[in-house]
């Protein structure tokens, strides 16, 4: 891929990652509107129902409180209505018991009155009972019944009646006492005897006459009349109320201009009341709330939910506490909350989260893409510069061949058995070389597909190295290479391919060799680590950085040398090393330090047998 075209890439990519950011920024400070707008219509509705249950229990309130009263009036009117009902009857009864024992004298009087006319009309009048009566009746026959209707006149003392003389006599003893009253029977009877002719005869007088009868009753009747006329009245004057009379009341009342709003209000009823309600409308922050005066900057009643008190205006709502009343002072309900902003944001964590999730992603597969487009360019690069090494590699081989070729088309050269023998030599160690190339270009290739088998057998290591060393003697003899080998292991018996792992330790050797820009000193030692065999190869090399050293084991990179190219190589071998390691259950580790060396370490398990 071109500079131009990734760069054309990467700012539409960009383009298109900063315009979905804006368009997720756009769309959360919407939703954030939104829910803030829904938070406000909700406080409000939540303001406007507790203004309205506040009147109404303030309303309620009055109504109650008046019916009480007026309870309480009623049954006190009631129990003074009983009392007072109590007592005219209590003066009835006394008035009854006086009027009994006037009526009683009374009757006395008549019946005195009555023995005293008898007794001057007749010789020796006695009283004699009924039983005497009876049997007096039965013997003599009937006999004349004399009956003296005579009444006198106390203040005059003159006698009106039958027979009876005019002027004036002193009054006899009374024949008739009140005590004895009661048991006379209703008529008395008189034995008398006719002062003429002295003939006996009955003299009857009735116990009470029928016009003191007639008057005692019309006495009582209107005794009882009046009564039941004071006790109607008494009901007059009773206290009684209506629901229309206690409404008419309370609106009297709640007219009344010098109530205060302190009065008027229950501050722990308000307080649960605005939290049940906010509650109701899925409102869970702590508010925060004041009472003052709509007509003065007065605050009455305040519960803050900080520690500052602050009512801040963007936090703030504020309704009237009683908005229809035009003759006091409404009152101002202010609530805050101070946590607002957070709790919208909270509310929207489900959208935040989406959101940030989605810009994440695009980051990722921003990232991630221009991470592939990168590597594949330097993947390409390294093809192209593993191409190029491979041309030249093969290039050499194959020219030196060629001219071998046209040298032994030369008769002279045919002839001299000696050069024959070298230029076949030639042409055979570069046919050989040429191979070697081949066949690792194919090893990594059947790598790459899991093709390449492995032919695992006991191989000691130790044994190896000194084996590998001597085919590498020749080249490193020419850079005059100093060799420390430290076969230290005291069980170096592995199970591997031993073909593969003596090319790994060729190519390890090799690097250590082709990479030292002095005299190489190369250090090889073998150790045991618990169950493991360990092999360092070591040089005092052109070094890596850690950038370098971290991508040392991927496929066709090479570590640059600058604008030389004296190193010859594919940059296949090191990757090569790690999938045969690999293969055999083992590691392989670098450390380096630039222009002071490096040294790979690889570990594979011991063989148990």
């Amino acid at each position: 891929m071109k500079k131009k075209s990734f760069w054309l890439i990467t700012v539409l990519m960009t383009v298109a990652l900063l315009g979905v950011l804006v368009m997720q920024l756009y769309y959360i400070r919407e939703s954030y509107k939104l829910k803030s707008q829904l938070f406000d219509e909700q406080v409000n509705q939540t303001l406007t129902t507790v203004v309205n249950k506040i009147q109404r229990r303030n309303v309620a309130d009055h109504l109650n409180r008046k019916d009480a009263e007026n309870k309480l009036k009623q049954l006190q009117d009631s129990r003074q209505r009983t009392l007072d009902i109590k007592d005219l009857r209590q003066q009835y009864l006394q008035q009854s018991e006086l009027k009994e024992v006037e009526r009683e004298n009374e009757i006395e009087n008549y019946l005195n009155q009555q023995d005293s006319i008898i007794r001057n009309t007749y010789r020796a009048p006695a009283v004699i009972s009924e039983k005497e009566f009876s049997s007096l009746s039965s013997k003599n026959g009937d006999k004349l019944d004399l009956q003296m209707d005579a009444f006198i006149d106390m203040k005059s003392l003159i006698i009106k009646g039958y027979s009876m003389r005019t002027k004036p006599f002193a009054t006899p003893p009374k024949a008739f006492e009140f005590k004895s009253l009661q048991s006379l029977p209703d008529t008395l009877r008189y034995l008398v005897f006719d002062p003429r002719d002295g003939s006996p005869g009955f003299a009857n007088v009735p116990k009470i006459p029928s016009d003191l009868q007639k008057k005692f009753k019309r006495e009582d009747e209107i005794a009882k009349k009046q009564l039941e006329i004071k006790i109607a009245a008494l009901g007059k004057d009773t206290f009684s109320y209506t629901r229309l009379s206690v409404v008419e009341d309370v609106s009297k009342e709640l007219q009344e201009t010098k109530i205060p709003i302190v009065k008027r209000i229950n501050f722990d009823a308000l307080g649960n009341l605005l939290k049940d309600e906010l509650l109701a409308h899925n409102i869970t922050l702590e508010p925060a709330y004041r009472i003052s005066l709509a007509k003065k900057d007065s605050t009455i009643f305040m519960t803050a939910s900080n520690v500052k008190g602050e009512f801040l205006p963007e936090n703030t709502y504020k309704t009237p506490l009683f908005g229809n009343d035009i003759f006091r002072d409404p009152g101002m309900l202010f609530v805050s909350f101070p946590n607002k902003n957070s709790a919208i944001v909270a509310n929207l964590s489900v959208t935040l989260a989406s959101s940030v999730g989605l810009l994440l992603v695009l980051v990722f597969i921003f990232s991630y893409t221009l991470y592939a487009i990168l590597k594949q360019k330097k993947l390409s690069e390294m093809k192209t510069d593993f191409i190029n090494n491979m041309t030249h590699e093969f290039k050499t081989p194959v020219a030196t061949i060629m001219i071998a070729s046209e040298a032994l088309k030369d008769p002279e050269v045919t002839e001299d058995k000696a050069r024959l023998k070298r230029l076949a030599g030639i042409i055979y160690d570069e046919n050989v070389r040429l191979g070697s190339h081949i066949e690792r270009v194919l090893s990594i290739a059947r790598l790459e597909k899991g093709e390449l088998k492995m032919e695992n057998t006991e191989v000691d290591v130790n044994d190896l190295i000194v084996i590998v060393l001597d085919s590498m003697e020749l080249q490193l003899q020419k850079k005059n290479a100093i060799i420390h080998v430290n076969t230290d292991a005291e069980n170096s018996v592995v199970f591997g391919d031993e073909l593969h792992l003596s090319n790994v330790i060729y190519n390890l050797i090799d690097n250590a060799n082709k990479y030292s820009t002095n005299t190489p000193e190369i250090t090889i030692t073998t150790r045991n680590n618990h169950k493991n065999l360990i092999v360092e190869i070591a040089d005092k090399g052109i070094g890596m950085t850690k950038e370098q050293s971290k991508r040392i084991f991927d496929q066709f990179y090479r570590v640059p040398t600058g604008n030389l190219h004296d190193v010859k190589g594919f940059g296949l071998g090191l990757n090569y090393v790690q999938d045969i390691i690999k293969k055999a259950g083992g590691t392989v580790k670098v450390s380096s330090e630039k222009d002071k060396g490096t040294t790979f370490e690889i570990s594979l398990p011991l063989y148990n047998g």
